[in-house]
């Protein structure tokens, strides 16, 4: 096995030297020290990406029309998750009216996204 060198992250090059070494190591025995080199890398790495790339959950209405796109849902088959009229679906999809708390209930079990996603705020269309 080649010499793993571990190195603060501070660039993306260090970051790509980080990956390679990684890589060295990834498939390393649990309980060895090869192991502990890998977990040690993956702990930097994630730590970079995290601060350097920060991945931020997408807005409510989106999710669930990214929901229904997977399950070729309609918006007649969401009204059977939310319950009401076919009006009230479309006030949702369109930003016209926000999720109540009984939405987000049924529309994360139903839909299964989960409920902290569905609490953020959504900008309602004027």
């Amino acid at each position: 096995m080649s010499t793993v060198v571990v190195r603060p992250i501070k660039s993306r090059e260090d970051l790509d030297h980080s990956l390679k070494q990684f890589e060295l190591v990834m498939f390393a025995t649990p309980g060895s020290p090869e192991h502990d080199l890998m977990e040690v890398l993956g702990a930097q790495i994630q730590a970079y990406e995290s601060n350097h790339h920060p991945v931020f959950a997408p807005d409510p209405v989106d999710a669930i029309k990214e929901a229904m796109s997977q399950r070729q849902m309609t918006p007649t088959d969401l009204r059977k998750v939310i319950g009401g009229g076919s009006g009230r679906v479309y006030e949702i999809l369109n930003r016209k009216r926000p999720l109540t708390l009984a939405m987000i209930r049924r529309i994360s079990e139903e839909l299964r996204i989960p409920a902290d996603i569905l609490i953020q705020p959504i900008t309602l269309a004027s």
